[in-house]
């Protein structure tokens, strides 16, 4: 019982030493990031080129300063709220809206395509046409079908997350080890929906969840461009300081989207860990 305890102990404490180690070394690294930025910013000239970090902080602070009043979409309503989170939430109208649809749309199309061989051949080669052309390029379209708002921005962020999520689903399911589908046939299930259900879909979500963790990174790369034309958010005030010569302004929005991306990516860590937990 006793030599039990004390390789628990021991276990624990070698877990804890790993976890700190690393975590030090990070902050080190960050450490190191921000004293380069501090000496880029004072070598910089003019100085507006390049804002320090302290200059930043006081930007991002600001941002929690004033307030702003949002709209809702549908509802018609406004919200008050500090000028920062109020226009995040103006990205969020279009981010959360395009990452949903895409992520279902590409996860189902993808599940369907990886099983059923002949959907595969139908729509492949149309695939491979669409596949290589960047999110970006749909803006005119996106202009023209819905204006210059959160539907034509959502439609950009959906073109992005649909093919991480597609290719996430697709492989996944194409990749089931042809052992358990065996061992399922032998057990008496059919290569149907049951199969797909009890066995390619449990192989599978992994890759799809790690898919769907990789489109809510990029969809906020995607966002930010996706209202370079005008939709609001933070994208656009990101612009919009950097024509006003406001560079620490926009940093302090790189900051905001960099810290609800951080929320976000642990909420999902978190959730994929359950979910994962028999797997």
């Amino acid at each position: 019982m006793s030599l039990n305890t004390d390789t628990a102990r021991l276990t624990r404490w070698i877990r804890f030493e790993r976890g700190l180690r690393r975590y030090l070394r990070g902050l080190g690294g960050l450490g190191l990031f921000l004293a380069v930025w501090w000496v880029g910013a004072i070598m910089t000239q003019p100085s507006y080129l390049v804002p320090s970090p302290l200059d930043s902080a006081r930007a991002f602070l600001g941002l929690f300063a004033t307030s702003t009043a949002v709209v809702v979409p549908l509802l018609g309503s406004e919200l008050v709220l500090p000028t920062g989170p109020a226009h995040l939430l103006e990205t969020l109208f279009h981010y959360v809206p395009g990452l949903l649809l895409g992520a279902v749309s590409g996860i189902s199309l993808g599940l369907a395509m990886g099983w059923n061989g002949t959907l595969d051949d139908w729509l492949r080669p149309l695939v491979r046409i669409l596949r290589p052309i960047p999110p970006l390029a749909w803006i005119v379209f996106a202009i023209v079908w819905f204006g210059i708002h959160h539907a034509g921005a959502a439609f950009i962020v959906f073109i992005g997350a649909f093919w991480i999520n597609f290719y996430g689903a697709y492989g996944g399911v194409e990749n089931t080890p042809g052992e358990l589908t065996d061992a399922a046939s032998t057990l008496g299930v059919e290569r149907d929906l049951s199969m797909l259900k009890l066995v390619a879909l449990p192989s599978a979500a992994p890759q799809v969840l790690t898919a769907f963790r990789t489109s809510i990174g990029r969809s906020w790369m995607i966002v930010v461009g996706a209202e370079l034309f005008g939709a609001p958010g933070v994208g656009y005030e990101i612009i919009n300081a950097s024509n006003n010569l406001a560079m620490a302004t926009s940093v302090a929005y790189m900051f905001l989207i960099s810290l609800a991306f951080l929320c976000m990516d642990v909420a999902f860590r978190l959730t994929e860990r359950r979910v994962l937990s028999w797997h």
